[in-house]
């Protein structure tokens, strides 16, 4: 077992890792394996002969193992409430399970069980911090490693030990990206996208422009995917007490068996779930323990059957709101800007995974601004950026509120995501959250020359120099060139005048780290583009701080916006709003996307997958509106 510390600067601390001796874990054939109980809310005694009497003696209680499940699609936000808040957990309720863990007397260690989780490394800086604080709290946490990716290990390194099943594979291959370009099929269909940037480094229209990335956008992709790099050297060395150069040469190859892991340090033990259960309960110092499997979570109940079923059924299509806070507690309001910035109001959406509405979110600050007991607001943003307009308002209602606020950051807060944490007095990101994005971009597409190839012709009605700017039939004319590029220059000017105002920098400085760059959170940090790295917890503790609550007092959270029901996500009200230009971009999209969703996930291409959500993301840069978005979607593996 190796004993842990604090975190080192991508996740913090010291770890000393002492291999098992044991290839594979094995309880002997004497052991009792640990009794399983269903509900790890409420762990009921176990059946027998109950003693009774002042004389009777008192029975031990005996130990429990809380079992946690990490597992599937954890995203930020508030989340459904009531039936729906375990069905599709998103990430604050894994972490209030993890804490309940660690702050319930009778658990005595926790098995964690990691199996493919869709995290970013934000996001696994926010599990790791939950499981640090288990350790701290004096229980022995071991990790049963299913899926071995970097983010996956990176959670598992959190715990005291690493076991893997036989046949899984680790893998630890480096930092990769990938683009993809569309240009080439553009023009044989007789498409042209004509894709307007302010600042050099702007690479959002790329894919639709060019066949490979400019060398302005490869250098950029080049300096983070180093950083992130180095930071994975420094966590597993720190984590696994190996040399920075052992871990390269891990690194180089890559992939391992779960022998070959631990013979190389990378994990203490190859097993499965229950020899690490069995383990735990050793260490304990209790043989039959009983196990809270899925500790904490709220059982879903399926029967639907007769009235009352219909009376649950309708609960849990239309969703419920969060229970507020009791108690006398200041509290904080963390306010979720979740995916892509758009006009209107926001969206979970089941499949696509959400859009934060300006609406909905100004709303959502406005609420905490004048709840009396709300003593500061936090900004939670895992965004890529979107609408400029939409991340002006949101802005406006941040700057305006008389309250301290603190933007905390998760896997991405870039663009117009960090436009909006402009407004906020700290700002907080995780070391690997990918940030800044500084610039403008916009454009739309002519398909005038594709569809006269099929037969398709448009006959036009004009009065006014730039009347066609935003026609889809034929590109640009010099003067809607112009009036385009004056709007862009002027959201540009925009940007960058709040950063300097907000962030206290010289407009020279930010204008050397503007024009679309791309950071890691560490690099923001160093360039004072963000205040310290940490996790939503240390984001909420500058708030106390600034709010003039003490360090030791506690405070409740108060999660907005409110959730919405599945009614509301499946029968309408995207994201667009008023405005019809966007309402039909942003519906065409989504659509698009959608669609594309559904045969990715029956036919099984995971490529169309990718694809389809790539295309919503480009139809905003379609829309004719400035947009402040991250030069295309990035995905880091």
């Amino acid at each position: 077992m190796r004993a842990t510390g604090g975190r080192w600067a991508w996740a913090g601390g010291l770890g000393i890792a002492v291999a098992m001796a044991a290839t594979v874990i094995r309880p002997s054939r004497a052991e009792e394996p640990p009794t399983a109980v269903a509900d790890g809310a409420q762990v009921e005694p176990r059946e027998g002969v109950r003693q009774s009497g002042r004389d009777a003696p008192a029975k031990k209680a005996a130990a429990t193992i809380a079992h946690v499940r990490i597992a599937g699609s954890l995203p930020d936000g508030v989340g459904q409430g009531g039936l729906l808040a375990d069905v599709a957990p998103h990430l604050h309720r894994l972490v209030e399970r993890l804490d309940k863990a660690a702050a319930d007397s009778r658990v005595k260690g926790v098995v964690v069980s990691i199996d493919s989780p869709d995290l970013g490394r934000g996001r696994a800086e926010e599990v790791r911090a939950a499981i640090e604080r288990i350790t701290k709290a004096g229980k022995p946490v071991a990790a049963h490693l299913v899926s071995g990716a970097a983010t996956h290990y990176a959670v598992a390194s959190a715990c005291d030990t690493i076991t893997m099943p036989p046949a899984a594979t680790l893998e630890l291959t480096g930092v990769r990206t990938e683009m993809m370009f569309f240009k080439s099929m553009l023009d044989r269909l007789g498409v042209a996208a004509e894709i307007l940037q302010v600042g050099e480094f702007k690479g959002a229209g790329e894919p639709l422009t060019r066949d490979s990335m400019s060398p302005a956008l490869r250098a950029q992709y080049e300096s983070f995917v180093g950083d992130l790099y180095e930071q994975l050297v420094e966590r597993v060395a720190a984590d696994r007490g190996l040399t920075a150069e052992r871990v390269r040469e891990l690194i180089d190859t890559g992939v391992f068996t779960p022998e070959a892991a631990r013979e190389a340090k990378l994990i203490d033990a190859v097993g499965y779930e229950d020899e690490v259960i069995a383990t735990l309960a050793k260490q304990v110092g209790d043989e039959s323990p009983k196990l809270a499997r899925d500790y904490a979570q709220r059982k879903f109940d399926q029967d639907f059957s007769g009235m009352a079923g219909l009376v649950k059924l309708m609960e849990l299509l239309s969703g419920q709101k969060q229970a507020a806070p009791l108690g006398k507690n200041k509290r904080i309001a963390v306010v979720h800007v979740t995916g892509e910035i758009r006009e209107g109001k926001s969206a979970d959406d089941v499949l696509m995974g959400g859009a934060a509405g300006s609406e909905t979110i100004m709303k959502a600050i406005r609420d905490a601004a004048k709840d009396e007991q709300v003593a500061a607001i936090v900004l939670r943003i895992d965004s890529p950026g979107g609408s400029a307009l939409a991340s002006d308002l949101i802005w406006r209602e941040a700057d305006r509120a008389k309250k301290p606020v603190v933007a905390s950051f998760s896997d991405i807060a870039a663009s117009g995501g960090y436009y909006i944490a402009a407004a906020a007095d700290t700002i907080v990101a995780a070391p690997g959250t990918l940030t800044g994005s500084i610039g403008v971009v916009g454009g739309k597409v002519a398909v005038g020359d594709a569809l006269g190839k099929v037969g398709v012709h448009t006959d036009v009605v004009s009065k006014g120099k730039n009347a066609g700017w935003l026609s889809m039939h034929e590109p640009f004319t010099p003067g809607e060139r112009e009036a385009f590029m004056g709007t862009m220059k002027e959201v540009y000017r925009l940007f960058t005048s709040k950063v300097a105002a907000g962030r206290k920098l010289d407009p020279a400085v930010v204008e050397k780290l503007a024009e679309g760059r791309v950071f890691t959170g560490r690099q923001a940090k160093e360039n004072g583009l963000v205040d310290r790295l940490g996790t939503l917890d240390d984001a909420i503790d500058e708030a106390k701080k600034l709010a003039g609550i003490d360090a030791d007092d506690e405070v409740d959270r108060l999660l907005l916006p409110e959730p919405r029901g599945l009614f509301d996500e499946l029968l309408g009200s995207a994201a667009a709003g008023g405005d019809p230009v966007a309402r039909m971009a942003a519906v065409a999209g989504g659509r698009t996307a959608l669609h594309g969703l559904l045969l990715a996930r029956i036919t099984g291409l995971p490529g169309l997958e990718w694809l389809a959500v790539e295309a919503d993301a480009l139809s905003l840069v379609l829309s004719g509106r400035p947009q402040l978005l991250m030069p295309v979607r990035i995905r880091v593996r």
